[in-house]
């Protein structure tokens, strides 16, 4: 079946190209087939869907992940050089004590695998692609989602030779080889715990399982692990342990339900190695990227090219001056003087929380925003950037047929121990813009962008 068509300007910003994929399946197939892969994960209900796979040029896609590795090279070295020791790092990002745990015994083994699991977030700007934070943790969202998303599209799409229109790596294969690369660098079984827990709210078992069952049924022996059964990991015979594996947590995801993380640094002192490790956090941290949009002394010509292109003007906020468009500036008045460029950001926030978009509130709100800010924890401000738009092809409960939308996707690609693994983007199907959550509103969705 021919579902690429050419719609020329009409698909909006030029980044995404000219050609998309049309619909292959009447619309309440499509919605049943998306709805039954991610079936009992707590994936939220979403009357919005995809109709089809978003398709991007080769090259717009490659740009994409071309960049995310070398920007998370540097983004790791500008956050293992704040410090000499965790000790040193725990001080120099204001970490909040909840953070001060589960280490490994081992420094290099904590810094080797800190990245081995990223996901930034970007949006096409008016100038292409612009990083707008990155995701570096076990416990990415995105991963399961355009797995399954995937496993649709590629159904809908193959010729009879199973052949599709578009090209996109799988996050579970990916995720495996990392799995067999990190076995091997440390002489260990690639036996696979893949900790989490469906006690966390919006979570359930099969989350979890999906990725175990894709393990073992693709020579893996991988295991899902709730925090009480973690000790059969290592108390047991050696040829029976999980020594490597994956932390499908966030501390604070566990504290919020009352989760002991106890099980886990157990199972780190008896050798187990968890991947993205308690590092990952200092990566993760909003103040990493200030500090890089901010250029490090090592930095050469082209790496400071890098930045910025793609990085929106990023500092670490406080009392001081910094250089803004080639001149310096008292940092806090021009922050406070410029709402509508600017937005606000907590050093540590997931899912759009802690964020205060400047040109969304009035001057006394963002102005006491900005106070609370720097009084407060650890933050930074950024350039806003303004998302550039698509034309989507969606499905919507009441509506027999696809509609038309031009949405503003914030896009999530997937990498693991340094491979693409998948283009996850998410967006409003009404057209909206602004902070997308798939878990924060009526109108939010996800989907996968591929090559083609």
């Amino acid at each position: 079946m021919d579902t690429l068509e050419d719609i020329g300007t009409a698909n909006g910003h030029p980044w995404f190209g000219r050609h998309r994929l049309k619909p292959a399946a009447p619309a309440d197939t499509i919605r049943h087939m998306l709805r039954h892969e991610l079936r009992d994960t707590g994936w939220p209900y979403q009357p919005h869907l995809p109709a089809a796979p978003m398709a991007i040029p080769r090259t717009s896609y490659a740009e994409v992940f071309r960049v995310s590795v070398a920007l998370t090279g540097l983004l790791r070295r500008t956050a293992l050089e704040s410090g000499r020791t965790t000790a040193e790092r725990l001080a120099a990002y204001d970490m909040p004590a909840t953070e001060d745990r589960l280490w490994t015994d081992d420094a290099f083994v904590e810094e080797r695998y800190a990245d081995s699991v990223v996901r930034p977030d970007l949006v096409i700007g008016p100038n292409g692609p612009q990083f707008l934070e990155f995701n570096v943790s076990g416990a990415l969202g995105g991963v399961v989602e355009t797995e399954s998303r995937l496993s649709v599209w590629r159904r809908l799409h193959a010729d009879e030779d199973g052949r599709t229109p578009f090209r996109s790596p799988r996050p579970f294969a990916v995720r495996a080889e990392m799995f067999r690369s990190i076995s091997a660098e440390l002489a260990l079984a690639p036996r696979i715990a893949v900790v989490g827990s469906a006690r966390v709210n919006g979570v359930e078992p099969r989350y979890f399982e999906m990725e175990a069952d894709y393990y073992n049924g693709h020579g893996l022996t991988a295991r899902f692990f709730e925090p009480d059964e973690l000790h059969e990991a290592w108390d047991c015979a050696p040829h029976l342990r999980h020594p490597i594996g994956l932390r499908n947590f966030t501390i604070p995801d566990w504290l919020e339900v009352g989760l002991d993380t106890t099980p886990v640094q157990d199972a780190l002192d008896h050798g187990c190695v968890l991947v993205g490790t308690q590092t990952s956090t200092f990566l993760h941290s909003k103040l990493a990227m200030g500090w890089l949009s901010e250029g490090r002394p090592w930095m050469t010509e082209g790496e400071r090219a890098l930045v910025e292109r793609y990085l929106p003007w990023t500092r670490v906020l406080s009392e001081r001056k910094t250089h803004r468009e080639g001149e310096q500036v008292d940092l806090l008045p021009f922050v406070r003087a410029n709402r509508e460029r600017l937005v606000l950001k907590a050093g540590l926030g997931e899912c759009g929380k802690q964020v205060v978009i400047g040109r969304q509130v009035d001057q006394a709100a963002w102005e006491s925003a900005v106070s609370d800010a720097v009084d407060g924890g650890p933050s930074v401000v950024q350039e806003f950037v303004e998302p550039q738009t698509c034309r989507a092809s969606l499905i919507v409960d009441g509506r027999d047929e696809p509609y038309e939308a031009d949405v503003a996707p914030v896009l999530g690609p997937l990498l693991f121990g340094g491979r693409p693994a998948g283009l996850f983007c998410r967006f409003y199907g009404d057209g909206s813009a602004g902070i997308v959550s798939v878990r924060g509103g009526v109108s939010s969705s996800d989907n996968v962008m591929v090559a083609i």
